[in-house]
């Protein structure tokens, strides 16, 4: 029984940084010597983020332009104390934007929602998330509660799959999937070079999925038809991401895209040999954009067309890395597109551990 997404909605920050502003946050929270300061701004140059959000930014007395603007960013590093407590502040906020978004795009009504799933891997806090959207979205107070917690970039992709196992189990049911991510509340301190290429890259943001096994809602154009995992034997010391006292400190190894490249094929092509698919079949892509050499490393050893990663890339540059958030901002995108046929999704993470989802693009929605 296929997973059918009826609405998608997504929400960024108001304040944003150019990556010129990015760049002087570096300086000052990470660099300690003139040469530190010319090689970070190599790092975020080839990052090609051009602007992202931050919550943080919220904060500032005065939302102008240049130090004023960046003002939060201080010299001493935040306490993870101090970190949660900024997440329990915005994170619901930037989750009920998106969520009211997702249910307006479908037509749904709140008080349909019967399961919600949350996804976040950059705050934890009890009540949380979920119980804030109960409250705001007004949904039934019993509606069914899951929370995909610290599963890094391909979270959503577990969220969804949460999600289609609930539609298989009871036809009536309607699950409302959100995943806030808050990742500049983890901006690292100091010289520590992966931490600081993880700086470059990540960003805030939240997306939310309204879905059903009912085809009577049908609304929009993806429809899930299956999903698959792969955990890259011995690669866990590539990246993790782990609890500290200044907040989360991820570690990311300049091996991540050639090991997830040399396992990526091989394992692609049979899981979808499963699928009944040949890789050649699929007609659009939502990969996660790690970075750019990850999408490099993928459009390589796939063989795609430029075209395909258009959505990807896209979002990359306009937002930068929002963790989990991410891939359901470029399925909003490659949903729009005319092309219709299976659509694959890829999003990777600690392990080093790969998600897929195999969608189907409707042709009479193609339009939408």
């Amino acid at each position: 029984m296929p997973l059918i997404l009826h609405g998608i909605g997504t929400a960024v920050p108001k304040q944003r940084l150019s990556q010129v502003e990015a760049v002087q946050v570096a300086y000052r929270i990470n660099a300690k010597s003139p040469e530190q300061a010319r090689l970070m701004s190599r790092i975020y140059q080839k990052t090609n983020v051009l602007n992202r959000g931050s919550v943080l930014l919220e904060n500032d007395v005065e939302l102008g332009t240049g130090q004023n603007r960046l003002s939060f960013y201080g010299s001493e590093s935040p306490s993870t104390a101090e970190r949660m407590q900024a997440f329990g502040d915005h994170a619901g906020r930037l989750a009920l934007e998106a969520s009211l978004k997702a249910i307006s795009d479908g037509n749904i009504s709140s008080g349909a929602i019967t399961h919600l799933v949350t996804v976040s891997c950059t705050g934890f806090q009890s009540p949380g998330v979920d119980l804030f959207l109960i409250e705001k979205l007004g949904l039934s107070p019993s509606v069914q509660r899951t929370h995909i917690g610290f599963m890094g970039c391909h979270g959503a992709l577990n969220g969804l799959r949460v999600a289609h196992a609930f539609a298989e189990m009871d036809p009536k049911a309607v699950v409302l999937l959100c995943a806030v991510e808050l990742c500049s509340l983890h901006m690292a301190y100091g010289w520590h070079p992966e931490r600081v290429v993880a700086n470059a890259l990540f960003a805030d943001g939240a997306a939310a999925v309204v879905a059903s096994s009912n085809p009577s809602h049908l609304h929009q154009s993806l429809v899930m038809q299956r999903s698959g995992s792969m955990v890259i034997p011995k690669s866990s010391d590539l990246m993790h991401w782990e609890i500290g006292d200044h907040g989360f400190a991820m570690g990311l190894s300049p091996l991540v895209p050639e090991t997830v490249g040399t396992a990526l094929l091989p394992w692609l092509r049979n899981w979808l040999k499963d699928q009944t698919i040949d890789l050649e079949e699929v007609k659009s892509w939502a990969i996660h954009p790690g970075g750019p050499k990850i999408l490099s490393v993928c459009s390589e050893v796939l063989s795609l067309d430029p075209n395909h990663l258009l959505e990807s890339r896209d979002v990359l540059r306009e937002h930068g890395n929002m963790s989990s958030a991410t891939i359901l901002f470029i399925l909003e995108r490659v949903r729009r597109r005319t092309i219709v046929g299976p659509c694959l999704a890829l999003a990777f993470g600690p392990g080093l551990s790969a998600e897929v989802a195999l969608f189907e693009k409707l042709p009479a929605l193609a339009t939408n």
